[in-house]
């Protein structure tokens, strides 16, 4: 009897069975077999966003420089028309600098959602999240991260607001707290004045420099320390949301342009109302502390410049650098830097340096620009002045000089894993929705990049 319904029913199944053709027959499945193909995938995907990042660099440029000129100039006709006053700095260094900090973002943020949105719309997204789905949830998250990672390389900032794609909260989650140990471009001034300062310009075997090792090294250490971070928090978080991929891989289709403009002007506002409130605030905590000093300490300093200026007949812009130098160091942001110094000379650094880490959490880029104004250089901007100053300084109570290989590797790997950008702080406070996940996130990564550079300093010292 069983044999019998068997008889029966097999051919009516292989009858009720559609075989697809040998071959694609539509246009969207002869493009896919080579977008989803096992090998020839990936590395398209990552041909197209390598022109994603070449288009945000090279298109953003002239916006950025537009906004950052405009706030500069803003600046400077306010300085000249406004008594000098505290509440001028305020203005201009404080209020203008948080406010620059912010719409300087909205360039890249814009270009990025744009791309992205166009390879959504076109359908070409559901296929990159199919690829690379299997490999991401070894590390705790999903297909979609990986958009938010390669992000990550051109600003942790929209990356992170990137990931609200991602709809299982844990894996969001992983992501947002992983991506901002990919090497952004705020990281690049800091790494070619480190590289330059301590690393030889030789070449292995005539093609390779050590100096352009050490500089992909930097990228390749935020990579493993994102990864190896998520795969901690897949084995540590607990959720009882399932995890899943249901995507609909639709027809490849012309961009519907309102839907478009609607996501690129909803996720600028979002960041400019949302995380712009928290970097204004912050911004001006920074100045004040840079601002300001303990008891007649910035009186004193000046009085000290003008002193140093006459005997050593320095000319109008040299003596202001030199006061700028000398009033960072009687603020409270220099006092903070000379109390830190003993928790961070262990990692080779001095007070300088830490005044410097301190004033970076602005954003990791002013570390160059507050090196300068230690060294007494601020007005020049010149990062080979800069060096020289650098490779002469000394410890002030040994007299061994401070920058040594050892002491610029190690900062490049505090800088290459530090959360280093309140800017990134605050988009995390807001996507996350609380502080706490924020704080946890600049606490885990602190602690881990000290850890890694006094690593790195006591194996080169």
């Amino acid at each position: 009897e069983t044999l019998d319904r068997y008889d029966l029913f097999t051919p009516i199944v292989q009858d009720a069975i559609q075989r697809p053709p040998q071959f694609p027959s539509t246009p969207t499945d002869r493009i896919d077999a080579v977008v989803t193909h096992r090998w020839i995938g990936p590395f398209l995907f990552f041909a197209v966003m390598l022109l994603i990042f070449q288009a945000i660099y090279d298109w953003s440029t002239i916006p950025m420089d537009l906004i950052e000129s405009g706030f500069s100039n803003m600046n400077v006709w306010l300085k000249t028309h406004l008594p000098e006053h505290w509440t001028t700095d305020l203005l201009t260094d404080g209020i203008l600098s948080g406010l620059s900090g912010i719409f300087i973002f909205i360039p890249q943020i814009a270009i990025l959602f744009f791309l992205i949105t166009v390879l959504e719309e076109v359908g070409y997204m559901a296929r990159v999240v199919f690829m690379f789905d299997k490999t991401m949830r070894r590390f705790g998250m999903n297909g979609r991260s990986i958009v938010s990672l390669i992000s990550g390389g051109a600003c942790a900032v929209p990356a992170i607001m990137s990931s609200r794609t991602i709809g299982n909260w844990k894996e969001r989650l992983i992501t947002t707290m992983v991506t901002p140990f990919i090497s952004c471009s705020a990281r690049l001034p800091v790494y070619a004045v480190l590289i330059g300062l301590a690393v030889p310009a030789k070449r292995i075997f005539g093609v390779l420099s050590l100096q352009s090792l050490t500089f992909g090294s930097m990228y390749l250490l935020g990579v493993l320390a994102a990864f190896a971070s998520g795969y901690a928090m897949k084995k540590v978080l607990r959720t009882r949301e399932l995890s899943y991929l249901a995507i609909e891989l639709p027809v490849y289709r012309i961009p519907h342009w309102k839907n478009l403009w609607l996501t690129v002007w909803e996720k600028v506002s979002a960041f400019v109302i949302g995380a712009g409130k928290i970097i204004l605030v912050i911004s001006i905590i920074l100045w004040a502390m840079a601002r300001f000093g303990p008891g007649d300490a910035m009186q004193q300093a000046v009085v000290k410049a003008q002193t140093e200026a006459i005997a050593q007949q320095l000319d109008e812009t040299a003596a202001a650098d030199l006061a700028a130098a000398y009033q960072l160091e009687a603020s409270y942001a220099g006092f903070l830097g000379k109390l830190i110094e003993p928790a961070i000379r262990p990692l080779g650094y001095d007070w300088k340096i830490g005044i410097a880490l301190i004033a970076s959490f602005a954003a990791r880029e002013v570390f160059v620009g507050t090196m300068s104004t230690i060294y007494s250089i601020g007005s020049s901007e010149d990062d080979v002045a800069l060096r020289a100053k650098m490779k002469t300084a000394t410890f002030d109570d040994s007299g061994t000089p401070v920058y040594t290989l050892a002491t610029a590797l190690s900062l490049l790997v505090f800088y290459a894993l530090a959360m280093q950008c309140m800017s990134t702080v605050a988009v995390v406070a807001r996507e996350t929705g609380t502080w706490k996940w924020a704080l946890f996130q600049f606490a885990f990564m602190s602690i881990l990049a000290y850890l890694g550079a006094w690593a790195v300093y006591n194996l080169f010292s």
